[in-house]
């Protein structure tokens, strides 16, 4: 990561179990191990978040790069009150908001290339046939199965339920600091998310009885 150096700092060796208000803070003084710290720490999850949102590689590594330069751009206005995540995640955010808005480099929501409805690897169906002509259930076809529609399932949901439920369940973030980020009141972000699970569970809702069916 580039554009790092600031002012020399006070020389105290940074721990590695530091807070990450308390590692802004010392890069606000001029530590750039403190900002390696937290970029080690954070750079894997937002590069997640990112990908999931707006669901292109390429973009999400541009964005992510994006992302931390803005931290280093805005470090002398960051205030140790507000809470380094969600100031973070505010901006991975915003721009997620932005890339999908201008459209630019879009294509269909996939993490993987999607494969057939009723495929696992190597061609495998999801119900295969036992010698005596009973089906099986190939559960690692399932599993592939269910992890490619789940991915295009959260490409289908509205933008404001999509951000939600990502940082919800990706993150663990609770309910308040996800208002913070979205910029709504923390009973919007649970309606959002609650609709957001409602329409995942229809999509998903042939698994459902697959899952009961396996021994």
């Amino acid at each position: 990561m580039a554009h790092l150096a600031r002012p020399a700092g006070n020389g105290i060796p940074v721990q590695r179990d530091e807070s990450d208000e308390g590692l802004m803070l010392r890069y606000q003084r001029g530590e750039v191990r403190a900002f390696e710290v937290l970029l080690s720490r954070h750079r894997k999850p937002v590069f997640n978040f990112i990908l999931r949102f707006v669901g292109d590689k390429a973009q999400a590594e541009d964005l992510l790069q994006e992302v931390f330069l803005r931290i280093i751009k805005g470090a002398d206005a960051y205030q140790r009150q507000a809470k380094f995540t969600t100031w973070m995640y505010t901006i991975a955010r915003n721009l997620c908001v932005d890339a999908s808005r201008r459209g630019k480099h879009r294509r269909a929501y996939s993490l993987d290339a999607p494969m057939d409805r009723d495929e696992g690897k190597d061609g495998a169906t999801l119900l295969d046939v036992t010698s005596d002509g009973a089906p099986a259930i190939d559960r690692q076809a399932i599993g592939t199965e269910l992890s490619g529609r789940l991915h295009s399932a959260i490409g289908k949901l509205s933008e404001e339920q999509r951000e939600v439920f990502l940082m919800r369940e990706f993150l663990d973030m609770p309910f308040k600091d996800i208002a913070e980020v979205v910029g709504c009141p923390e009973n919007t972000v649970k309606s959002r998310m609650r609709y957001a699970l409602e329409k995942l569970r229809e999509e998903l809702e042939e698994y459902a009885d697959l899952a009961k069916a396996l021994p």
